[in-house]
């Protein structure tokens, strides 16, 4: 039986997969584990604007009710915002409703610690038992006065906003920012923060309908973003995810920027600081060549985990680094947070535009992007975990191996969320990147689909 929880929390198709009664019994299971020792346990929880959310946030309180916890409601925040707001009204752990970049028709329940950690494989195997078995046979249901009620937040919103606004000392007037928020969790606190700290700010997809989450917009459609960018004649532009706790930053000229690139200028600016512990960043095996090169001649280290953000805070926890991220644009500051925070590596991108005075296309320019190439292929749900098993496509693998050499790089992994495998080929010759990549691309159709 597959697992339950994936690289980030429990997903899928809302109301088929990920359905309300698995709602109620995680909410069940969630308090019941994660408060266990405390009397009355308070659990906080938000959501991002996909039109399951309520639906599946009404299931998800049952649940933490069910078991005598209280439900603290802070409706529509960004994912980092739940894990920011669970320590500052020192909740004991934090849900967040959420499907992050994907399609409307998925939604997800992922889960935070009362510090405000993502919870680590043992206690999500915890839950997962109790969901898959049921409550012990020692817990006895409240009753009366000891059964759990919900209570809304007001404030939430306008104490997230301050602790973003918080996380740098400059003012930002003179400059023009661009949002693309999505649709999503973004649209309200995004361009409160930037506005109040004095930018002119240009927002867009910022009116949330419930079904428009990431429709052609947002961090994995930032086409659109890169004309208004350069049609406004603006500084700098951010598109968001649907949850917002990760962007893509677009230069004055509505060049792209992603993830790499944007730790990367701001590794050698807290660096120039003598901010940067250990003068090392934390990276995944998705990160592009041109990031060492450039860390390199900063002499900057860089450490690599597996794909997730979860595997980058973890080595940043147990070995004392205080920055890291991925390509995708999830950029953890743990001096500041505990999360990938969209609003929070965007201000931190504004303070070093500010305090540099100079464009943005001028401070990536000698940080390299080599062609690369990403296809995720779609398999069926009865192929998972069969693609290094399969001597088709691990031939077909070994073969562009030994093609590229030490000119490329490839990468081929199943998704921790959906039911893909992705294929990744970067390298110095475009055309032979193209070329690998969709044939190993088809070689995986041809077998798992």
């Amino acid at each position: 039986m597959a697992r339950l929880f994936g690289t980030d929390g429990v997903r899928g198709i809302a109301n088929t997969e990920l359905t309300c009664d698995l709602a109620f019994r995680l909410g069940q299971a969630s308090a019941y584990v994660l408060a266990s020792d405390v009397h009355r346990p308070t659990i906080l929880v938000g959501r991002d604007t996909r039109i399951s959310g309520e639906m599946l946030e009404s299931a998800l309180v049952a649940g933490i009710c069910s078991v005598g916890a209280r439900a603290v409601l802070v409706e529509v925040l960004p994912t980092p915002a739940i894990a920011y707001l669970t320590r500052f009204y020192e909740a004991d752990a934090g849900v967040v409703i959420s499907a992050s970049h994907n399609t409307v028709e998925y939604n997800g329940i992922k889960f935070f610690d009362k510090n405000g950690y993502k919870l680590p494989d043992a206690v999500e195997d915890k839950i997962e038992e109790i969901v898959r078995g049921g409550m012990p046979e020692d817990f006895e249901a409240p009753t009366g006065e000891r059964v759990g009620r919900p209570v809304r937040q007001r404030n939430a919103t306008r104490r997230y906003v301050d602790f973003v606004k918080e996380t740098t000392d400059v003012r930002l007037d003179g400059l023009h920012v661009v949002l693309d928020c999505a649709q999503g969790a973004s649209f309200e606190v995004a361009p409160m923060v930037f506005k109040e700290l004095g930018a002119q700010v240009s927002c867009y997809y910022h009116e949330p309908d419930g079904t428009n989450i990431n429709d052609h917009c947002g961090s994995t459609h930032p086409r659109r973003l890169c004309e208004l960018v350069r049609e406004l004649g603006a500084d700098v532009g951010f598109a968001f995810d649907g949850d917002a706790d990760r962007l893509m930053a677009v230069d004055e000229r509505g060049s792209l920027i992603n993830g790499d690139q944007v730790m990367a200028m701001l590794a050698v600016y807290l660096k120039g600081q003598g901010r940067l512990r250990q003068n090392t960043i934390v990276a995944t095996i998705m990160s592009n060549m041109g990031l060492d090169i450039a860390m390199k001649k900063h002499g900057i280290r860089v450490e690599k985990t597996k794909v997730g953000d979860r595997y980058v805070l973890e080595e940043m926890l147990n070995s004392g680094y205080n920055i890291g991220g991925e390509q995708s644009g999830h950029i953890i500051f743990l001096d500041h947070a505990t999360t990938g925070d969209g609003q929070l590596t965007a201000a931190q991108t504004l303070e070093l535009l500010s305090k540099c005075k100079r464009p943005l296309s001028q401070l990536v320019k000698d940080i390299p992007d080599f062609p690369q190439l990403l296809v995720n292929v779609k398999i069926t749900e009865d192929k998972k975990g069969l693609w290094d098993k399969t001597q088709k496509i691990t031939d077909i693998i070994a073969q562009a191996e030994q093609a590229m050499g030490e000119n490329g790089r490839i990468l081929v992994r199943e998704s921790g969320t959906e039911p893909l495998v992705r294929v990744m080929i970067e390298g110095k010759d475009e055309k032979e990147v193209h070329h690998w990549t969709n044939l190993i691309a088809d070689t995986i159709k041809e077998c798992l689909c």
